[in-house]
């Protein structure tokens, strides 16, 4: 993402695999890169120019051509192929941030899993 505003920020990156209920990888999905106006960059935070711009993000993102609807379609059409709808929880490392965007910029994907979250952080956290 360009950062954590929900108003302001979009976002630029995005994967996806499907696991079992043991963390089995069932299907590696997409990994898509999605291009922003260089206005949205131009604001982004210095840490995120500093960190987006290290890894080659922020180039990767002006030179793509995948819109936020082609993401979503992509990802959508992906979890389908190996889901059943309400089924699916989103999970992820502080995966709470990328629900709040998900559900603002791509419905239709968040639409299709369970309501449930499981942020791999926490259990991270409680096993210290």
């Amino acid at each position: 993402m360009t950062g954590l505003d929900i108003e302001k920020d979009r976002i630029i990156e995005m994967a996806c695999i499907i696991t079992d209920s043991d963390l089995n990888i069932i299907a590696e999905g997409p990994t898509m890169i999605i291009n922003q106006p260089d206005e949205l960059l131009d604001e982004m935070s210095n840490w995120c120019k500093e960190h987006h711009g290290k890894s080659g993000l922020i180039q990767a993102v002006q030179n793509s051509k995948i819109t936020l609807e082609q993401a979503e379609y992509e990802f959508l059409s992906f979890v389908r192929q190996h889901t059943l709808p309400g089924q699916c929880p989103l999970a992820g490392n502080s995966v709470h941030a990328d629900k709040r965007f998900l559900d603002k910029y791509m419905p239709q994907f968040m639409y299709h899993l369970h309501y449930r979250i499981i942020d791999v952080s926490t259990i991270k956290e409680l096993c210290k």
